[in-house]
């Protein structure tokens, strides 16, 4: 799986206009499930974010996290992430998990994150969403398995 992570003051998605899920302090999350990707793979994922150290500390190091601090995962689908641009000017997609198991693994991540006692909100697979966040720091780290 790839993930995107931006440590976030504020992130909300929406649909056609709607919110559909808003956090406040923490992380959005932007996953793509890949072609060879299990449920252990989001299980390992979800364990690995909710210990990466990336918010302030009292001394302001970065040395607490998600679960240290009690923010929220707002987390959202994006196949992009697998672009491949080795080739021409046109990414192509290839190894990204075909949409039935991307869609099964996007909701046992979300599963994985949740069971870890962090507040999550989701976006919708596979829709065309709109994306707003603030982003604290900026911290931006990119995360593959």
């Amino acid at each position: 799986m790839r993930a995107l992570l931006q440590r976030v003051a504020d992130a909300a998605v929406r649909v056609d206009g709607k919110t559909i899920g808003e956090i406040g302090p923490g992380l959005l999350i932007l996953i793509c499930a890949m072609q060879d990707d299990t449920p252990a793979t989001s299980a390992a994922l979800a364990a690995k974010i909710s210990k990466l150290r990336i918010f302030k500390d009292d001394a302001g190091k970065m040395n607490q996290s998600l679960v240290q601090t009690g923010g929220s995962a707002l987390i959202v689908s994006q196949f992009t992430l697998a672009a491949d641009t080795s080739r021409g000017n046109r990414p192509g997609f290839s190894q990204a998990a075909p949409p039935d198991l991307g869609r099964s693994l996007y909701q046992q991540f979300i599963a994985d994150i949740s069971a870890l006692g962090i507040p999550t909100a989701t976006g919708e697979f596979g829709a065309d969403m709109d994306v707003s966040l603030t982003n604290a720091g900026p911290v931006t780290i990119w995360l593959e398995t």
